[in-house]
């Protein structure tokens, strides 16, 4: 099964209506093309399903939310096959702690449940600090939640870092093997 991949063109009629996140990459003139991936329930929350439908994981980031003792709410974006090092995000913030947002307090603190949150409307509403990994740079184009579950947007990662004004940085748990 592959994914769904649909251009952002005028000229194409798109069957998926598009996501808050889509229409503020339009109106700020950026290239994308929307994803949809295959998704399953995980207890009470909905999650994207493991089979990427042929996409390589690590070019399919996750959008994760901590709050830290100095700045508050702010956002760690990593590729899905890799864990979050908390003590290189907190260095690179200016924190000398971060934890993640409890599952119970993320759709107050970001305005998405879990598996819907996105830098772009995260930062959109809230002007949080973000952080993306190094390894996006290098990657050019990566997969970001568009909002909604299993909804995602495929663009330039320095076009998505100067968008949401966030930083490059090595938050990638060393030695992590999926």
């Amino acid at each position: 099964m592959k994914g769904i991949f649909i251009m952002s063109k005028k000229k194409q009629k798109s069957k998926l209506k598009k996501t808050q996140v889509e229409q503020i990459l339009d109106k700020n003139k950026l290239a994308y093309r929307q994803a949809v991936f295959p998704t399953h329930q995980d207890g009470d929350v909905r999650t994207m399903t493991v089979d990427h439908t042929g996409v390589a994981e690590h070019t399919i980031y996750k959008t994760l939310v901590l709050t830290g003792n100095v700045t508050g709410p702010l956002v760690g974006v990593i590729p899905i096959d890799t864990h979050l090092d908390e003590k290189k995000l907190a260095r690179v913030s200016g924190n000398k702690k971060v934890s993640m947002v409890p599952l119970k307090d993320l759709l107050k603190t970001t305005g998405y449940v879990h598996g819907a949150n996105t830098p772009v409307g995260i930062y959109e509403k809230f002007q949080y600090p973000i952080f993306i990994d190094q390894a996006a740079k290098e990657q050019g184009a990566i997969y970001v939640s568009s909002g909604k579950i299993g909804r995602s947007v495929q663009l330039n990662a320095e076009d998505l870092a100067r968008l949401v004004h966030a930083e490059f940085a090595d938050l990638q748990q060393a030695n992590f093997n999926g």
